[in-house]
């Protein structure tokens, strides 16, 4: 099989391939290891739109009192739940007491492969 480019994205601007509505979309960089699962990993870039009603299923830029973070939104019961791939973190159940906002859901990951 061969790794050639699609003829129909050549002259796609970067905004429409990747569906980017400003000014509701913004980049975020990642740090850690919780969704490494999900094929985002330390250092790469996350495309995250915040026009996007967020549904379970969903990675979600999400912020837990005052503490942003990247994972799958999931609903238990009637909990919110935030939920990583790696196994060493637990799902993080939203309680009443939490502050809780989701920011944007992440639509596209963008990782450097020419770093030095």
């Amino acid at each position: 099989m061969n790794n050639d480019l699609a003829p129909d994205h050549l002259d796609t601007s970067l905004d429409d391939f990747l569906k980017i509505r400003a000014p509701g979309t913004y980049l975020v960089t990642i740090e850690g290891d919780s969704m490494e699962g999900a094929g985002i990993f330390c250092g790469d870039l996350l495309i995250v739109d915040k026009g996007i009603d967020a549904k379970a299923g969903q990675v979600i830029i999400g912020v837990v009192n005052q503490q942003p973070l990247v994972k799958y939104l999931a609903y238990v019961s009637c909990h919110t739940v935030l939920r990583s791939t790696n196994r060493k973190y637990p799902d993080r159940f939203i309680m009443e007491a939490d502050d809780f906002d989701i920011w944007g859901v992440v639509t596209h990951s963008i990782r450097d492969h020419a770093k030095n």
